[in-house]
């Protein structure tokens, strides 16, 4: 975990100190997946892949050791590897992940959201899947509510990071919506908030929020409280939604998050919710 100016640190802080400590590894450990391609460097496009593909293998080769007798080169995968037993962290999920980090070697467009949900599940979702074990749960509903909320997280990042996607090369919004709503890639690239451009991200955010929503009504009652990280990971990104929607989507001149002072507030009142039982 990458200190207080990350958004998963107050929903962390509510959890024991052995469910943390995992999180944590957990954490670490995709972070550094997807340091691996995001910070791959070369003279030319070709090596900055060839770069992330092999420091991708050498992550694979890592997640391997974690499940297997070989001792972890990497302090990630050691820390890791610590937890994979006591919680029965599931093995596929986390290869989800570095297959989902991948795909940003080998595309930088998707043509259709079911392109992009694909992604979203990978890099995302199956994040969730690994986190609710460590959680705990009883009702296995709680794996459509990872899904479901993993997506919404990814698609809240995704507006967020419009700009800071587009100096990468990337663009993540479906490129079938750009068209629908009059909007080319330059059209971002200006960094002007059109009546176009405001349409499709104001498009892009309802769809977050329709995850939102599917994500409450497919979190099992019997496991609010065994669930309440999440939830509160939930809350602060939708937050972070709002935020963007009450700026007029201006996601081009700055970055926009939440002060810690209101993520620490939401962490607080969604706990507090949730032991009462509301």
């Amino acid at each position: 975990m990458s200190g207080r100016n990350t958004s998963f640190y107050y929903s962390f802080l509510v959890l024991p100190p052995e469910k943390r400590a995992a999180i944590v590894a957990v954490w670490d450990f995709c972070r550094a997946v997807d340091d691996a391609v995001d910070e791959a460097v070369g003279s030319s496009e070709a090596e900055v892949r060839a770069e992330g593909e092999r420091q991708l293998a050498s992550w694979r080769r890592e997640l391997a050791a974690c499940f297997g007798p070989e001792e972890p080169c990497t302090s990630q995968g050691r820390a890791l590897k610590q937890h994979v037993v006591p919680f029965g962290l599931p093995r596929h999920a986390l290869e989800a992940v570095i297959d989902g980090v991948a795909m940003d070697l080998e595309r930088t467009r998707y043509a259709t959201f079911d392109d992009l949900r694909e992604y979203c599940l990978r890099v995302a979702s199956a994040v969730g899947l690994v986190c609710i074990e460590i959680f705990s749960y009883r009702d296995p509903r709680a794996r459509q509510y990872a899904v479901d909320l993993g997506i919404a997280l990814q698609l809240t990042t995704i507006i967020r990071d419009v700009a800071t996607d587009l100096r990468r090369g990337r663009i993540y919004l479906p490129l079938d919506e750009l068209a629908s709503h009059g909007c080319t890639e330059d059209d971002l690239r200006a960094g002007v908030v059109t009546g176009r451009v405001r349409a499709l991200l104001a498009f892009q955010a309802a769809r977050a929020r329709d995850y939102y929503r599917r994500a409450d009504a497919s979190l099992p009652p019997a496991d609010r409280r065994r669930l309440v990280a999440a939830r509160i990971m939930g809350a602060i990104y939708e937050a972070t939604l709002r935020r963007v929607e009450r700026s007029g989507y201006d996601v081009f001149s700055r970055k926009i998050g939440l002060p810690r002072w209101q993520r620490a507030a939401i962490a607080a009142l969604v706990w507090a919710k949730t032991m009462v039982g509301r």
